[in-house]
């Protein structure tokens, strides 16, 4: 079948059941019964010669072909709707409920000051957060669980930088420095913090996933060294109070301290041993790309990271 003859309907279908990567889910986004949905998958497929669509237990998993073709059909589409029945947007008057996955205390960096700003210009909009339990958020965006995720995912970035076939778009809102830190009487508070003393003491790590180990063990390994992790939490407000009453030792980002409630109490120590910088990335779907609402909820979560880092690299 050539282009001429496609039925350009089956790609508005086409485009639901990858966004809800379930066919009954696509049929109520579209107002559709779920047998229409699925006879327009099948002619698709007959008109492309390809499966498209795999069922699994859980819904439906797409091909590669299906993953190649997705982002040009959600933008061509996203360009069509624009331009057919561009949408005007008055932030006084939105209604709307935005939901992000990110650490506690990167929503302790960001929320204070956006908040500030809905219930001054934008009563209409909440926001609701979802956990983060991951270092790849990309399923969570794709089945449509959240709108943004924030936080740290140096995988996914990688595989994101210079990427045109994929419908997860990212941006870097900053980054920072890991450090060491401690209770104030704590044992090392007063000394120099060197490599022998670091790996002798007991640490506490922050995992979202719970999985025991983290990029600082990654880094002692390649200087074949490793520590004890007494204690691993997932959270770093958590992380704070247990640091503040006992003698284990925590690695965060410097503009993360401040986040956990307890800076007087705690000494920041420069590591012993060399870490790249954390850089903290805000992802979100093609699908709102276009949204007003969601660009600028993306524009004020940009401009907040970037004023509340200026801060505190400055005052450190």
């Amino acid at each position: 079948m050539s282009f001429l003859t496609l039925d350009l309907n089956l790609l508005r279908v086409f485009d639901a059941v990858m966004t809800e990567q379930n066919l009954t889910r696509a049929a109520n986004r579209l107002a559709m019964t779920q047998p229409a949905v699925s006879n327009a998958v099948k002619r698709l497929r007959e008109a492309l010669s390809d499966d498209l669509l795999i069922r699994t237990a859980h819904g439906v998993k797409p091909t590669a072909r299906a993953e190649s073709l997705w982002p040009a059909v959600r933008r061509a589409l996203a360009e069509l709707e624009e331009a057919v029945a561009p949408r005007s947007f008055e932030l006084a008057n939105a209604q709307a409920t935005f939901r992000m996955a990110m650490a506690d205390a990167t929503a302790a960096i960001l929320l204070p000051r956006l908040v500030r700003l809905i219930e001054s210009e934008a009563p209409g909009i909440a926001v609701r957060m979802v956990p983060l339990t991951t270092r790849e958020p990309r399923p969570m965006l794709l089945r449509g669980d959240i709108d943004l995720a924030i936080g740290f995912f140096p995988g996914v970035v990688a595989q994101l930088q210079g990427a045109t076939d994929t419908p997860v778009h990212h941006v870097q809102l900053y980054r920072g420095q890991y450090v060491c830190v401690m209770r104030k009487n704590h044992p090392l508070a007063k000394k120099e913090l060197t490599l022998d003393a670091y790996c002798a003491a007991n640490h506490l790590l922050v995992s979202f996933s719970g999985r025991p180990r983290g990029l600082v063990d990654d880094a002692l390994l390649s200087l074949n060294r490793e520590r004890r992790i007494l204690l691993t939490v997932n959270q770093f407000f958590t992380a704070g109070k247990v640091v503040t009453a006992s003698d284990l030792l925590m690695v965060l980002p410097r503009h993360l301290i401040e986040a956990t409630g307890m800076t007087d109490a705690l000494v920041v120590k420069e590591l012993p041993f060399p870490m790249p910088d954390v850089h903290i990335d805000m992802l979100w779907h093609e699908r709102d790309a276009r949204s007003p609402g969601h660009r600028w909820l993306r524009e004020q979560l940009s401009q907040t990271g970037v004023l509340n880092v200026l801060a505190i690299d400055t005052t450190h």
